[in-house]
């Protein structure tokens, strides 16, 4: 049995509505408390990837680390119309360090 799962994005209307064009399921959330409820809804269900506004993740890392040791579904930082914050490279950073051990990264 093969099992297909879905691909959400999370975060402010103006970040996401543009993603739905693509096909993804887009979740606007203007509030840390509404971000929360959706959150919760989407890694409880059948979503396998959610992209998350950096400004939300900064909002919900308490919950973005509760289920960080799962395998499903799969966090992944992007920026907003607020611009680049650097977190979604510095998620990218740790995850390569946790796997090969050091920081390839770097510029050093």
């Amino acid at each position: 049995m093969r099992c297909m799962y879905k691909i959400a994005v999370l975060g402010d209307y103006d970040s996401i509505y543009g993603y739905a064009a693509l096909g993804l399921s887009i979740f606007p959330a203007g509030s840390r408390e509404r971000g929360a409820e959706l959150f919760g809804q989407l890694t409880a269900g059948e979503y396998g990837i959610i992209y998350i506004t950096e400004a939300m993740a900064g909002m919900l890392e308490e919950e973005i680390e509760s289920c960080s040791g799962r395998m499903y579904p799969a966090v992944i930082r992007i920026p907003g119309i607020s611009g680049n914050t650097g977190e979604g490279m510095a998620q990218v950073r740790k995850f390569v360090e946790r796997a090969v051990g050091s920081d390839i990264l770097s510029d050093d």
